[in-house]
């Protein structure tokens, strides 16, 4: 039995998926980042480490850096007696539980959210 088969690729569509690819991964970052913001967990006395968040989109990954000069020493010391008076919840390693904890899915569910929506119908 042979069997012949042509495939055609709709090249503009495929375009139009890596971009609605990048985008949904931009927006996923954000989501991430106000998540973290409601979830109240990252170290504050006046703000400045939590206002200094922001997400960087690089080769298809979200890297969420947060960009003061103690910032590296407060997150890898989660030991630390964080002051719970403004974000009651402040602890170190505050963006762990969304790579490798219980807001994994969070993230994953999200990036297919956005991707659905940004597809209007290709992606069911």
């Amino acid at each position: 039995m042979k069997v012949n088969v042509k495939v055609t690729l709709n090249h503009d569509a495929l375009k139009q998926l890596e971009q609605i690819q990048q985008q949904a991964i931009e927006m996923t970052g954000e989501a991430v980042k106000t998540d973290i913001v409601t979830s109240q967990v990252v170290p504050k006395q006046i703000g400045e480490l939590e206002r200094s968040g922001h997400v960087v989109v690089d080769k298809g990954k979200i890297k969420l850096v947060y960009d003061t000069p103690y910032a590296r020493r407060l997150y890898w010391h989660p030991e630390y007696n964080f002051r719970t008076d403004k974000n009651p919840n402040a602890r170190g390693k505050w963006m762990e539980p969304y790579y490798a904890g219980e807001k994994k899915k969070f993230v994953q569910q999200t990036f297919a959210q956005f991707v659905k929506q940004l597809s209007k119908g290709m992606i069911k």
